[in-house]
């Protein structure tokens, strides 16, 4: 019984790490998407300011939806959807930069894909 509660409590921590890293990276994405644009490497942003506005908007949303409800425990599902909603947004970063002959800068989504895939 001590065992099985040692990994319940690994888990939760492993599970928060996860949340908190996810959402600070989402609101910083986020942000500089929607207040630093200009100052991004990437030609798409210079390509498509509405895309990156949108995206910014997204990426604070999923900042704030991943760690928010399950923190304040005022419906903590909404944690779960908001994971999910990270895994839809990731497949569809990596489908764009797949579009543009850009399939070598998908790794990161990828890897953000499993962690929300973990989080949900």
């Amino acid at each position: 019984m001590v065992g099985e509660h040692k990994k319940s409590k690994t888990i939760n921590i492993i599970l928060w790490t996860a949340q908190v890293l996810l959402s600070v990276t989402f609101i910083w994405a986020g942000s500089m998407k929607i207040f630093n644009s200009e100052d991004l490497p990437w030609k798409w942003i210079k390509e498509n300011p509405l895309l990156t506005t949108v995206t910014g908007v997204l990426d604070l949303l999923a900042g704030i939806g991943i760690v928010l409800p399950a923190l304040l425990r005022v419906i903590p599902k909404l944690t779960i959807y908001s994971g999910w909603g990270t895994v839809a947004l990731m497949l569809t970063a990596s489908i764009f930069h797949i579009s543009r002959g850009e399939a070598t800068q998908i790794g990161f989504n990828i890897f953000v894909g499993l962690i929300a895939v973990f989080i949900a």
